[in-house]
């Protein structure tokens, strides 16, 4: 186990004491038609991950992503310009595997809380999507962490604040917190953490994991959506602050997770001036105001607006992301993976077909 990751995380497994109900309904009708119709696209586009992505395709693990030096937290500070290029290289592999790392242990969390919400729902038609989530999230665990394993061949532990929130999300006993920890705040930053390296990268394979992900999540935040501006209607003031009071704490864990402190000290940095340095990035809290692109807008959709928590999104930088057309960004997640599977079947399509003419061709000769 030690060997894949950089620092050895303290323990094989960790076990949190969750609280709740599991809850039955014996009510098998129709249900809400949106959720009933996310439901069967949920089944309509499942997928392979070890068929639909093209693991043959080489990559650099010194440079897995291809996205430029000048996002890097180190770029341009006296430590960059000491550096061999030696250590660029290795510098580039250590934040590819911290991000990617993030991410799988983020869809394990998902996948877990995805279980809960099954457990957990009051409404079937919930519990049925939910379903499908978990299965999703199982998949997207196994293609990161095969993309860590076979193509990069480095893992980072789970992020503390990453850690923190999830603990939090699964000790509640509340049967909506999943919803709102996972399907809003870990899945939202997640979101557009993707997205935004989907744009970037030049390399195949990471663009089309990314790609094929976010297609998924665009359906597992519209499901959250759905089902917490149905529920929060009924929520007394006081129910309605508390849940605010949790998204702004999960706020702040959430912009503390990308700091990538951890890579810093693995390159000698001083855990005190890694922060500096992290606070002082310009292309870092630029990326870090862009991740908050897909969370804001929908606690505001799901009628999660209150002072404080407007006060600490003008804190954080993003209260003007909260007018986002949340709607327009989740099509064209969509979009760019169908899109890639068109261009990708085009080209297969166009091999085969000179395939068999060249078949033809000598046969003809012969």
């Amino acid at each position: 186990m030690q060997r894949p990751y950089t620092t050895g995380p303290a323990a094989p497994d960790w076990s949190v004491q969750s609280t709740g109900q599991a809850r039955f309904t014996w009510e098998y009708d129709d249900g809400r038609d949106r959720l009933l119709a996310l439901y069967q696209k949920g089944k309509d586009k499942q997928w392979d991950g070890a068929k639909r992505i093209d693991w043959s395709l080489d990559v650099d693990p010194y440079d897995p992503l291809g996205v430029p030096d000048q996002g890097l937290i180190l770029y341009g500070t006296r430590y960059w310009d000491k550096m061999s290029e030696q250590d660029k290289r290795d510098l580039r592999r250590h934040y590819a595997s911290w991000q990617f790392s993030q991410f799988l242990h983020g869809e394990q969390g998902a996948m877990v809380c995805a279980a809960r919400i099954v457990e957990s729902a009051p409404d079937l038609d919930a519990k049925f999507y939910s379903a499908t989530q978990t299965m999703d999230e199982a998949r997207h665990a196994e293609i990161y962490a095969r993309f860590l394993h076979e193509k990069v061949g480095m893992l980072y532990p789970i992020n503390d604040d990453l850690q923190s929130l999830l603990g939090d999300t699964l000790r509640d006993s509340r049967w909506d917190m999943p919803y709102l920890g996972m399907q809003v705040l870990v899945e939202g930053l997640a979101l557009a953490a993707f997205g935004m390296l989907r744009d970037t990268t030049d390399k195949p394979l990471p663009k089309q994991i990314l790609a094929y992900v976010m297609q998924d999540e665009a359906r597992h935040v519209a499901f959250g959506r759905m089902a917490l501006r149905d529920y929060y209607t009924h929520l007394t003031d006081t129910e309605v602050r508390e849940r605010e009071e949790f998204v702004i704490e999960g706020c702040y864990l959430m912009r503390d997770r990308l700091r990538g402190v951890e890579v810093l000290e693995n390159f000698g940095i001083p855990k005190r001036e890694a922060e500096k340095l992290s606070e002082e990035s310009k292309s870092l809290g630029l990326f870090r105001k862009l991740l908050f692109s897909r969370i804001v807008p929908c606690v505001k959709d799901i009628g999660l607006w209150g002072e404080r928590l407007q006060h600490a999104y003008v804190d954080l930088g993003v209260f003007d992301l909260g007018d986002s057309n949340l709607d327009l960004l989740m099509a064209q997640d969509e979009e760019t993976a169908e899109r890639m599977d068109a261009e990708r079947f085009a080209v297969e399509e166009a091999e085969r077909v000179a395939e068999v003419e060249e078949a033809i061709r000598q046969g003809t000769e012969s």
